[in-house]
């Protein structure tokens, strides 16, 4: 639903604006929060549910979530700004878990139903009952009817209907999670189990209710930009997402008229992970060292690989992602200064937080956040004209945020600089596909291939932080690097030493 103007959309929106604004100008936190859902339910005309106070109940939480506290307890009276003075420090990313599901706002939707529609013309062959395996289709007034207590979900009688008169019924959420981390609980609800999940947050992107949201951080980071300095770089999957003529250079200088005190393309670490992968591949796959190299850029990818193929770890690219290699040029330069990534993407928040290797990246928001704050302080990037030079990077980096970006950048570097060298490339895109392709590498049927793994369907642009349509994201990108001055880095990337 990314690129459509939704309730769901303007709603979301609207909550982190005003959490934004309060951050960057109230005098009362506490009351000011309070206060929020009532500005967003402003009379006693609900605009999105069927009352004011289940509107104003769920607005609460989305407050919190986006503070980055977790939800409140169903059974004890919690102030929604609970738990804020111990959130808002630099040390702190959220509280886990990142994703949830606000009970109140989940539709309780069925999950694997099947269920005969109006279209049903109660044909004399009635086949959808002659290949039902257990009898649980009967005619009911002349209509076919499903017994749901005996339905074993085969979908014979969906296939065969010729008026494709059986539905079957998916939680939206559910049928967008490739990995299966969503079930349902004893009230039917939507549930996410954390040992499953890897935090890709396409359920959140495709639930109609807006029941499922992860945490924010704009409330600590703005709380930051008022002490300073701090830091931002910016995701490729950046361009366009602000409008069609909004260049880096614009998008530059709104973010330095905000309060940062500078901006970094995250291109810069893509370009040095691209020739590191690279060496790699070369020294590391074709050698026989390692059966086969999986890129490292996509943190949802790498958790499941690292989940997938436990005993094989050492295959994910040791190459540090684009993210974290920025960051630490950043902080090799200015390592006073705290950093934000600005992203598309929801399970960057997870791999800042990590402890296995340091970030150095204070803060993660994404696209969608970053508008929100860009309305805080009154930027309407369509009419904005100022502009700061940024040229950080190559197209080679710049191609990152597109499914086959990576591999493509990995392979170039290498046709580049290690001439003669046979490259096998592999990607798969959605957790679905990834899941099997690592099943297949684990079979040995991927040998010697450079494997690149997105857990959104079309990469970065797909992310669930991005404003705009994927094909429209990925067409400003391609365009990005086919105007970029520079096609590769120079292969002194991939001896640079970063802290």
């Amino acid at each position: 639903m990314r690129g459509i103007e939704t309730p769901m959309k303007k709603l979301r929106k609207q909550v982190f604006t005003e959490v934004a604004k309060v951050a960057f100008e109230s005098t009362n936190i506490n009351d000011d929060i309070e206060a929020i859902p009532y500005r967003i339910t402003p009379n006693e005309v609900p605009m999105y549910r069927e009352s004011i106070y289940r509107e104003r109940a769920i607005s609460s939480e989305r407050v919190r979530l986006a503070m980055g506290l977790s939800l409140r307890p169903d059974d004890e009276p919690v102030h929604v700004t609970a738990g804020l003075d111990a959130s808002n420090v630099a040390e702190k990313y959220y509280e886990p878990p990142l994703m949830q599901v606000i009970p109140s706002a989940c539709n309780m939707c069925e999950d694997n139903v099947y269920e005969v529609s109006n279209q049903c013309q109660g044909c004399v062959a009635h086949p959808c009952r002659e290949v039902c395996p257990v009898g649980a289709i009967t005619m009911v007034k002349g209509k076919s009817f499903i017994d749901k207590e005996k339905c074993i979900k085969c979908g014979k009688c969906k296939a065969i209907c010729p008026y494709d008169a059986i539905a079957k019924k998916v939680r939206p959420c559910a049928a967008a999670c490739g990995i299966k981390a969503i079930s349902s609980d004893s009230l039917g609800r939507a549930y996410i189990d954390d040992k499953l999940c890897v935090k890709c947050g396409q359920c959140m992107a495709n639930c109609p209710f807006g029941a499922i949201a992860d945490k924010s951080q704009i409330f600590q980071l703005i709380q930051a930009l008022k002490k300073g300095p701090v830091i931002a770089e910016l995701a490729p999957a950046v361009i366009g997402q602000f409008g069609d003529d909004v260049r880096l250079w614009k998008i530059k200088a709104a973010l330095k008229e905000i309060g940062f005190m500078d901006v970094y393309e995250v291109a810069l670490g893509a370009d040095i992970g691209a020739i590191t992968e690279a060496r790699h591949y070369v020294n590391e796959v074709k050698t026989g060292k390692l059966p086969f190299l999986l890129t490292s850029c996509c943190p949802a990818w790498s958790m499941l690989a690292k989940r997938t193929l436990p005993d094989m770890v050492e295959t994910v690219s040791s190459a540090l992602t684009p993210m974290v290699a920025t960051a630490r040029t950043i902080k090799g330069r200015h390592p006073e200064a705290k950093i934000v990534f600005v992203g598309p993407c929801a399970a960057k928040k997870l791999e800042a937080s990590r402890t296995a290797v340091r970030s150095d990246v204070d803060f993660v928001i994404t696209f969608e956040e970053l508008e929100a704050i860009f309305a805080a302080k009154g930027i309407d990037m369509a009419t904005y004209d100022c502009e700061e030079p940024i040229h950080d990077a190559t197209g080679t980096g710049r191609g990152y945020a597109v499914a086959g970006g990576v591999a493509s950048a990995i392979e170039n570097c290498i046709n580049e600089y290690y001439p003669g060298t046979e490259v096998y490339i592999e990607h798969a895109e959605g957790l679905a596909d990834c899941q099997k392709m690592l099943l297949l590498a684990k079979a040995g049927k991927k040998d010697g291939c450079m494997i690149e793994g997105m857990g959104c369907p079309g990469g970065c642009v797909a992310g669930v932080g991005t404003n705009i349509a994927i094909s429209k994201a990925a067409q400003a990108v391609r365009k990005f690097v086919k105007d970029s001055t520079t096609p590769l880095p120079p292969k002194e990337y991939s001896e640079i030493q970063l802290p």
